[in-house]
C-alpha cells in the first residue's frame, strides 16, 4: 500500500504572489520559440507549476498558447490545497487545476513546464535536482522554462531546458524601466543570482552588456528599443547571442547557457 508520505507533493509552499499579466514576457517568448513543437504534438499539454494564490497566470497561459497551438491544454499545479480549491471555479475547456509539486501529478508527459518565481526561496544547491526531476517528466521535444520576474512583469530572466539539460538564458524587460542592462541582475534565476560576482561568467556578461549599452548611448535619441538593439549587436561580438532582431525588438536577448553557467558545473 502506498504510504501517505509517498503521496505528499514534492516541494514547499511559496509566498504565492501573483498578478495578472505578470508572465506576459515569458509567455510571449514560449509561444514564439516553442509554438511549432506544441502544434506538432499529439497532446500538447502545458503545466503552470506553482501558479500562486490566484489562477491568472494559468488562465493567461492557455489563451497565449492557443494563439499558436489551438489544441493546447494547461494544467495549473499548486502545492497549497487552498489555492487549488480557489482556482477550481476558473476551470474551462483546456484548463484544469491540480494539487501537487515537482512530481507533476498528471498522467501524460507535458510538452511544457513553466515554473516562474518558484525556486527563488530554495537554496542554490537544490536547483540541479529540481531541474533534473522536472526534465525527467517532459515529453520528447518538451521544454522546461524556469525563471524569475518582478511583481508586475517588467523585468524577467529565465532558463530554458530540454530533456537533455539547460539550453539558454533569456533576459527580457520593459526597456523604459532600465537604467542599464545589469538592472536585470536582481531577477536572475536561483541558479545564477548568487553567481553575479567577479570571476563568474554571468557577472562578466552583465558587465559587457552595460559597456555595450554605454557605447550605444547615441541611439537613445531614437528610443530605448533602438539603443537596446544596438547594444545587443555589440554584445554579439563576444557572446553567443542566439536570437535576432525580431526578438531584440521585444526587449529580449537569449544567450547559450554554456556561456553563463556557473564555474565548476
Amino acid at each position: 500500500m502506498t504510504s501517505r508520505a509517498a503521496r505528499r507533493p514534492v516541494g514547499t509552499v511559496t509566498r504565492g504572489t501573483t498578478n495578472p499579466n505578470r508572465l506576459r514576457r515569458m509567455d510571449r517568448w514560449i509561444a514564439a520559440v516553442h509554438g511549432a513543437e506544441l502544434r506538432r504534438a499529439v497532446d500538447p499539454v502545458a503545466v503552470d507549476l506553482g501558479y500562486g494564490a490566484a489562477p491568472w497566470t494559468a488562465v493567461e497561459l492557455l489563451a497565449r498558447l492557443r494563439t499558436v497551438a489551438p489544441r493546447a491544454r494547461v494544467v495549473g499545479v499548486e502545492i497549497e490545497p487552498a489555492r487549488v480549491a480557489a482556482a477550481k471555479p476558473y476551470e474551462q475547456d483546456g484548463l484544469v487545476f491540480r494539487h501537487g509539486g515537482f512530481e507533476i501529478p498528471i498522467a501524460q508527459r507535458p510538452m511544457l513546464i513553466r515554473a516562474a518565481n518558484v525556486l527563488r526561496q530554495y537554496d542554490e544547491d537544490e536547483v540541479a535536482a529540481v531541474w533534473e526531476r522536472l526534465r525527467s517528466r517532459l515529453a520528447s521535444g518538451g521544454l522546461l522554462v524556469e525563471g524569475t520576474c518582478d511583481e508586475i512583469g517588467r523585468r524577467h530572466v529565465w532558463v530554458a531546458l530540454g530533456p537533455e539539460g539547460a539550453r539558454t538564458v533569456t533576459f527580457a524587460a520593459r526597456l523604459g524601466s532600465l537604467e542599464r542592462p545589469s538592472d536585470l541582475a536582481e531577477r536572475l534565476p536561483k541558479a545564477l543570482i548568487h553567481r553575479n560576482v567577479p570571476g563568474e561568467p554571468v557577472h562578466a556578461f552583465l558587465r559587457d552588456f552595460d559597456r555595450a549599452w554605454a557605447t550605444a548611448a547615441p541611439y537613445a535619441s531614437y528610443g530605448a528599443r533602438q539603443r537596446w538593439m544596438r547594444a545587443v549587436r555589440e554584445l554579439r561580438a563576444d557572446w553567443p547571442v542566439l536570437d535576432g532582431p525580431v526578438r531584440w525588438r521585444q526587449g529580449e536577448v537569449t544567450v547559450a547557457w554554456e556561456a553563463l553557467a556557473p564555474r565548476g558545473r
